[in-house]
């Protein structure tokens, strides 16, 4: 699977790439690494478009990760990929915990380093030979196009023209989360597909995962 990237994933050790994105809930507001820098650790999770049946369950997964988190004293902000105006229809009828910030244009995962592979027939038939089943409701694991396709059914989600927009331009970034510490340095990381290729489709760490990466932020030996 060949992933072309500005630069290889922002690893732990190295400074994180600062950011300043407008907040979905008050666009005129933005959201930056300085923010949280001497205040407390942030995660990180850097999704796509809400056209992505993969990312809007990821994201009710987040929220509830955020809950533990912050007993912890690590806050947490999650990317979206689509325009403040789209994102906020959405949570309007969906709210979240969740601190949101949007780039439809993906400047963070390229900063980031995130993924975006290649669309090769190669990968495309490796695509539909892959089976998942990330979140374990579906009845069988099935080809991404086809899980997507029932998630999309199943969820009852309705396309809005920004969506398509989004799929056009993002299609098929990969996913990333990171766990910064508050002088701004990557103590942790995690991208979609690193470890098990196509397999690892639309999976998250763990929470398990999250919150022992976020005490050896907190209680570094």
């Amino acid at each position: 699977m060949s992933t072309p990237a500005p630069r290889p994933p922002v690893g732990p050790g190295e400074a994180a790439p600062p950011f300043a994105l407008p907040a979905v809930a008050r666009p005129d507001r933005l959201v930056t690494l300085d923010d949280y820098r001497d205040q407390s650790p942030l995660f990180l999770a850097l999704m796509v478009g809400l056209w992505c049946p993969f990312c809007r369950r990821q994201l009710v997964q987040l929220a509830a990760v955020d809950q533990k988190l912050k007993a912890l004293g690590v806050q947490s902000l999650a990317v979206v990929a689509t325009a403040p105006e789209n994102a906020q229809v959405y949570f309007r009828f969906r709210p979240t915990t969740l601190m949101l910030a949007s780039d439809p244009a993906l400047a963070t995962h390229r900063a980031y380093g995130v993924p975006k592979p290649e669309v090769t027939p190669a990968l495309l038939s490796e695509m539909e030979a892959t089976r998942i089943n990330p979140f374990g409701d579906a009845p069988a694991p099935m080809a991404p196009s086809q899980l997507g396709a029932w998630m999309q059914q199943r969820d009852g989600y309705q396309p809005t023209p920004s969506d398509q927009g989004d799929v056009d331009r993002q299609w098929p970034q990969l996913k990333g989360q990171f766990l910064i510490d508050r002088h701004g340095i990557v103590r942790w990381a995690y991208i979609e597909c690193a470890t098990e290729g196509l397999a690892g489709l639309g999976k998250l760490p763990t929470d398990e995962t999250i919150l022992a990466a976020a005490q050896s932020v907190l209680n570094p030996h």
